[in-house]
């Protein structure tokens, strides 16, 4: 399983479990959302979660650091500031809010479980494996920061 460590960029990841969402056969009309409020839910949680992930990439490009997933070991430097002081992982936070956003557009109660998914993928082959890089490459420095500021939210 450490073969998927660092390797699917988590966007691709989201796209991915997004396309399975829609393919998801829906619930009985269990959910009965009126049109206009999921579109208005959904474009208030995309607006969101973008705005988190694109703060995320800011504070990465202002400390000239590498935005690449894949590439954790080319880190430069530790960001802690701006929307790193509420997250460890505002890019996934982001994606995370898009794609409950999409499930909130869709309607479908079983769509949450894809959402489920992408929790424990990103933690598992992206999360937790960029810990493990960071805390060879900032040592205490960076275990300070884990112990201040949590994985998600």
């Amino acid at each position: 399983m450490s073969a998927l460590e660092l390797k699917v960029p988590p966007p691709v990841v989201a796209l991915v479990l997004a396309l399975l969402m829609w393919l998801t056969p829906a619930v009985a009309d269990l959910v009965q959302i009126p049109y206009t409020a999921r579109v208005l839910c959904a474009v208030a949680l995309v607006c969101v979660g973008q705005g988190i992930s694109i703060a995320g990439m800011v504070a990465f490009r202002r400390a000239k650091t590498t935005v690449n997933p894949v590439k954790a070991n080319m880190a430069s430097s530790l960001v802690v500031q701006g929307v790193y002081r509420y997250t460890r992982n505002p890019m996934y936070v982001g994606l995370l809010l898009s794609l409950l956003a999409w499930a909130v557009f869709l309607a479908n109660p079983l769509d949450v479980l894809w959402v489920v998914v992408y929790v424990l993928y990103i933690t598992r082959f992206q999360i937790i494996p960029e810990e493990r890089v960071l805390a060879a490459l900032f040592g205490p420095e960076y275990e300070g920061y884990k112990g201040r500021v949590r994985r998600w939210v």
